[in-house]
């Protein structure tokens, strides 16, 4: 019955109009991120724990591979999206980061030290960060403006489902293989390689996909990048500077006393409602102003760190991390639409590179941040650190809006 009252309404139809009306290649780009996260997340649900228990890792080490290998991603961007500018073509280096990220799975299980671990994270990272502008690029080339926030969303909504399909597979394997963590490792690199073949089967990149440049990325190009973008750039920081590592959200389940079987199930319920809340978010972006969403998503990281940094059970950790990925639905498809609609056709690849460097680099310190607070005086200290820059980041986004010239103008429209 309420089915039925939400698909009659004109949300509902506009919601179910735009994902019917979704090209081909988003499905194909959605799908190929599924598979390639089931096979990350078995992997990373388990890593902070592997790294803890078994190799005898540090909070602060985990801190800082973990910022590194996702820094080491968002530089990368730069020069990839700026490369596929520069050729006017996306797939090549979409299947060549795909492929790299596929290569590197079965280091993880071999690992025998930290520094394997380490080694193992970069290069996946580098996969990352060579496919993550030129696909973020070519989803906006193969999408009408209109429907860009479900575009965004649907893909994240796929890759959402990936990453809680692998926590889950992570957790059913070792309960099977009674917590042979290396042997999980193994059979999460088969999904790895299906997601290559499917996107190198099943993506068509557009002739038209973009206006080649003449060089790579130059100031003179980068003068072109409008303030809005730049506005853009600065508040995707300050999110990532208020939201650390997932890692920690697995190192929070194992202490409060999770089974070490069951450690991963943070993760699923993390994606669990990211998934859900992905696509309707992002298709909501096509017609709400972004700062409401933007207040909304900072609001619920803010609880999700209240409630993370308080709890003394699995319950009150699993409400964390349900509010963590509500968090991540809101907010995550809408900085990629608004980086889409503020940059020029002809460098969208390198505004998502230097969109994602930008919050790597903050993503890095606020992981480095969080191990180091970890350490010296407790998790709780962690989460109550993560809350605090999201009020100061929901404080200043107000501020800036208020400030903004006119309710006419640009900088005011964005949001």
């Amino acid at each position: 019955m309420s089915v039925r009252a939400s698909n009659s309404s004109p949300s509902g139809q506009r919601t179910l109009v735009a994902w019917r009306a979704l090209p081909a290649g988003i499905w194909a780009l959605g799908f190929g991120s599924l598979f390639m996260d089931t096979s990350s997340e078995m992997i990373h649900s388990l890593l902070p724990i592997f790294m803890v228990t078994t190799l005898g890792a540090s909070m602060v080490t985990v801190g800082v591979i973990e910022g590194i290998a996702e820094a080491t991603a968002a530089v990368l961007k730069v020069f990839s999206g700026t490369l596929s500018d520069y050729l006017g073509k996306r797939k090549f280096l979409l299947i060549l980061g795909y492929g790299l990220a596929a290569f590197t799975k079965p280091i993880f299980p071999l690992a025998a030290s930290i520094g394997w671990v380490f080694t193992a994270r970069f290069v996946d990272r580098l996969g990352k960060g060579i496919r993550g502008a030129p696909r973020d690029a070519l989803v906006a080339d193969i999408t009408p403006a209109p429907l860009r926030g479900a575009a965004y969303g649907l893909r994240q909504a796929l890759d959402s489902v990936g990453a809680l399909l692998g926590p889950l597979l992570a957790v059913a394997f070792m309960i099977w293989l009674a917590d042979e963590i290396r042997a999980v490792m193994w059979i999460a690199v088969v999904p790895a390689f299906i997601a290559v073949a499917l996107l190198l089967i099943y993506v068509r990149e557009p002739e038209s996909a973009s206006t080649r440049v003449k060089a790579p990325l130059t100031l003179a190009d980068i003068k072109r990048l409008p303030l809005r973008y730049w506005l853009v750039v600065l508040l995707g920081a300050v999110f990532t500077l208020a939201r650390f590592s997932e890692a920690f959200l697995v190192l929070r389940a194992q202490d409060i006393g999770l089974a070490l079987g069951s450690v991963p199930v943070v993760m699923v319920v993390m994606n669990l409602f990211y998934a859900a809340a992905a696509y309707p978010a992002g298709a909501a972006a096509d017609r709400l102003r972004p700062l409401a969403l933007l207040l909304m998503g900072l609001a619920l990281l803010i609880a999700a760190d209240v409630v993370l940094a308080a709890a003394a059970g699995a319950l009150a950790v699993f409400g964390g991390a349900a509010l963590w990925g509500l968090h991540m639905a809101l907010t995550q498809g809408l900085l990629s639409k608004l980086v889409a609609d503020t940059v020029p056709a002809q460098l969208r690849g390198a505004g998502f590179g230097l969109f994602n460097l930008v919050s790597g680099g903050a993503l890095l310190l606020a992981s480095i941040i969080a191990g180091a607070l970890w350490s010296a005086i407790g998790p709780s200290a962690t989460f109550l650190a993560g809350a605090g820059f999201a009020a100061v980041a929901a404080i200043g986004l107000v501020t800036l809006h208020r400030r903004a010239p006119g309710p006419k103008s640009q900088s005011s429209e964005r949001l």
